[in-house]
């Protein structure tokens, strides 16, 4: 069986190769990612020589073919950027989410910004009412007297919103704020006010409050006083509401409308807030595949050795494929099985230098280097003496 081996040369141009007696134009690459990219054209043919000298040629015959080696150099490209692309992906994720798919991210710089962090802090302000991505719609009931309890599902839902759910988040029934029955303390008019003046001798003068100025304390706890006084001696406004029914105290003495805000729990609990096309998740993030161009010196030379360590797993299929070959009074035992097990550790070795490189280039390693850098510093600095001025 005429096994084909590398002929010593390739052309990535016409890449055709010989098959028992036979010969077959063949596509170049399995996926043809780069085969339009002049510099991958180029340095096709250099790493298919490279990989093959590395594997034993001329010394040794080596068993593969120039689209093996040029289908290894394409799958080492296509490896180095996607582990670039999802070290990106996976840096910018939270930027990034939400943001339209149709944009190319590749080899562009992608400024941080905090629009997915408000977003998430939306939700909490939706809850207490400061803020949020919810709208607060409004409504009011009439009250009826002596009637303290009314069903809001019923009195609204049911007819202004068609029975969709809803959650009330703030009701307006509330005595008269303290601060208009306390009078202004800057006019100075209070009985209580006037003979203070006059104990400290400022009574005859006008205005009397060119003179003096409360402090605030003073006027916060009067007005205190004024609400527990209203809460524990009267009756004072107040309501609880459960499951949407509404409990009004004290009990309405005549007809009133009592206003309140609520939001649908349907816009609330929406978890589908962003517009279709939009990135979801990994998935669909828009790296597309780095061109061959455009990687330099350190990925080239990771490119190669992975392009390498790939022939050597492939080489070690095809001698693997006959453990054995007979020779003339004797046999010779192949090494496909060393040759696929060192092809395999020096890839996950490779990637593991990449991703360790990586991640120490995202933000966080980034601020981390920094941190380290100016501890050292300013360790450094400490050591350094001072001048003493001495006029």
């Amino acid at each position: 069986m005429n096994i084909p081996i590398w002929p010593g040369s390739s052309s990535f141009t016409s890449a055709s190769a010989s098959f028992y007696g036979g010969s077959t134009t063949i596509r170049p690459t399995p996926f043809g990612y780069y085969d339009s990219d002049a510099t991958f054209k180029i340095e096709a043919d250099k790493v298919a020589d490279w990989c093959a000298r590395k594997l034993g040629y001329p010394i040794m015959e080596v068993e593969l073919q120039d689209i093996n080696l040029f289908a290894a150099l394409e799958e080492a490209v296509t490896e180095f950027s996607t582990q670039v692309n999802m070290n990106n992906a996976k840096d910018y994720m939270l930027t990034l989410q939400g943001t339209p798919a149709s944009n190319n991210l590749s080899q562009r710089v992608v400024t941080p910004n905090l629009g997915r962090t408000i977003s998430l802090a939306k939700q909490y302000g939706t809850e207490v009412g400061s803020g949020g991505d919810v709208d607060y719609k409004k409504g009011y009931i009439e009250t009826s007297e002596n009637v303290s309890e009314y069903d809001l599902d019923m009195l609204w839902a049911n007819v202004s919103e068609s029975g969709a759910s809803i959650e009330i988040k703030r009701v307006f029934h509330e005595v008269t704020p303290a601060i208009t029955r306390y009078f202004d303390p800057y006019v100075g008019t209070g009985a209580g006010t006037q003979q203070m003046l006059d104990s400290f001798g400022w009574g005859s003068y006008s205005p009397s409050v060119s003179f003096m100025v409360m402090p605030l304390y003073a006027d916060l706890l009067r007005m205190q006083a004024i609400e527990m006084n209203d809460m524990i001696r009267k009756s004072t406004y107040s309501f609880e509401i459960r499951n949407n029914k509404l409990r009004l105290f004290p009990i309405p003495e005549e007809g009133a409308i009592v206003w309140f805000e609520y939001i649908l729990t349907s816009e609330r609990n929406n978890p589908l807030k962003a517009p279709t096309g939009s990135i979801s998740d990994l998935s669909n993030v828009p790296y597309s595949r780095i061109s061959f161009t455009n990687i330099k010196d350190i990925g080239l030379q990771w490119i190669y050795k992975y392009a390498l360590a790939t022939s050597k797993e492939m080489l070690g299929l095809v001698r693997g494929k006959y453990s054995t070959v007979p020779i003339p009074g004797s046999e010779m035992t192949l090494n496909g099985a060393d040759l696929i097990a060192q092809g395999r550790e020096d890839k996950t070795t490779l990637i593991t230098e990449l991703t360790t490189l990586l991640q120490s280039m995202t933000r966080q390693g980034q601020m981390e280097q920094e941190t380290a850098i100016a501890t050292a510093l300013s360790t450094q600095l400490s050591k350094v003496p001072l001048y003493i001025y001495v006029k």
